[in-house]
């Protein structure tokens, strides 16, 4: 948090935010004014908490938001809108916090003030986590808020990833039809026309079946890289470590891949975390400018840690279609997260986390 007289300064603001929000309640039977100033005060309140929040967050205390998302298609300033906010158990609890936020802000504001004059400033930290933990009784979710929040997540995380295997399929179709298919019915035409000639001009039968010789090659090579592309028989065999490895070597960049794991996730996660890297590492390649990077791995507190970095230009956006937002719903099917730091000069650095345990390393395919 900050320091004691803007705890009290903020902690002041609460008593005119809770006389707006009474006179906006009085004024709702007004069509029109009561419905707008209602939905108005409500955003200023918020605000106010999520500065809350943050301040709390400072000092190690989490305080996530418990807001429902807005409903679909709803207009800000509607009835919808109005009625999503007024149903919210969250916006009467932030209204509930405002006096004694105030109260305790306060006090506690001038306890931290007048700590170094009594040489007890290194109280000051548990003080303000405190003042955090009281905030976190009214300003984080209840636990049957969370749970909604939680079912909120995973009905759009699973739309995300049904979005994502139809993606998929209809990619690998597409890829069987316009290239091994393609390939093969080609391949057919060309062995019958040989067939044909065998007898009448072999010189020009051997021709052709040299061509179709080729051409069956070059259809395997093809099936090779759609096989990769749905499960790479490298990370079947040698688990996330060794195919990361495998595919750090293949690129044109210096990619150092450091960390070892001592067993193996589930076979899901494991391809949801290889094909993430593995986009991350082609973003890198074709957007990066970078010199060198580095893969590092590692799994602790039964969560897969993933560090990606370059020395590029950085300025990476996830609104730029560079493939992160789509790294962010594979990795949400299995709870993961990821979180980019890229400031304009570099580096870009990508932390992906998935919760998971690992497999034994005497119950692990050879």
């Amino acid at each position: 948090m900050l320091d004691g007289s803007t705890t009290i300064g903020l902690a002041a603001t609460n008593i005119p935010l809770l006389l707006l929000s009474v006179l906006a309640l009085g004024l709702t039977p007004v069509p029109y004014l009561g419905l707008a100033l209602v939905l108005w005060t409500t955003k200023l309140v918020r605000l106010r908490t999520d500065l809350e929040r943050r301040r709390a967050s400072r000092t190690g205390v989490l305080v996530p938001r418990p807001y429902h998302p807005a409903p679909q298609r709803a207009i800000p300033g509607g009835w919808r809108y109005f009625r999503w906010t007024v149903t919210d158990a969250a916006t009467w609890r932030d209204l509930a916090w405002l006096v004694p936020g105030a109260i305790v802000g306060l006090g506690l504001g001038t306890i931290t003030i007048l700590l170094p004059l009594y040489g007890l400033a290194a109280l000051a930290l548990p003080v303000r986590r405190f003042d955090a933990h009281f905030a976190r009784l009214f300003l984080a979710p209840t636990r049957s808020a969370d749970l909604r929040l939680r079912v909120t997540q995973l009905t759009v995380t699973r739309a995300d990833t049904v979005d994502a295997q139809a993606a998929e399929l209809r990619r690998i179709e597409r890829d069987l039809h316009d290239g091994v298919q393609a390939r093969l019915v080609s391949l057919s035409m060309v062995i019958g026309l040989a067939d044909k000639l065998m007898d009448r001009n072999p010189a020009e039968a051997h021709k052709l079946l040299a061509e179709a010789r080729e051409s069956s090659g070059a259809a395997l090579v093809e099936l090779r890289h759609l096989v990769r592309g749905i499960h790479p028989p490298v990370l079947a065999e040698r688990g996330l470590g060794g195919a990361v490895r495998a595919l750090a070597l293949s690129l044109p960049v210096p990619i150092v891949v450091e960390g070892d794991l001592p067993g193996r996730p589930d076979a899901p996660v494991e391809s949801a975390a290889y094909f993430a890297v593995a986009e991350v590492l082609t973003n890198l390649i074709r957007h990066s400018r970078s010199r060198t990077g580095s893969v590092s791995l590692r799994h602790a507190d039964r969560a897969l840690t993933i560090v990606v970095s370059d020395d590029g230009a950085g300025g990476a956006d996830p609104a730029g279609g560079t493939g992160l937002l789509g790294i962010e719903r594979r990795l949400a099917a299995f709870d993961g997260t990821i979180a980019l730091s890229s400031p304009p000069g570099g580096p870009t650095v990508i932390t992906m986390e998935v919760p998971c345990a690992l497999s034994s390393p005497r119950t692990m395919p050879s």
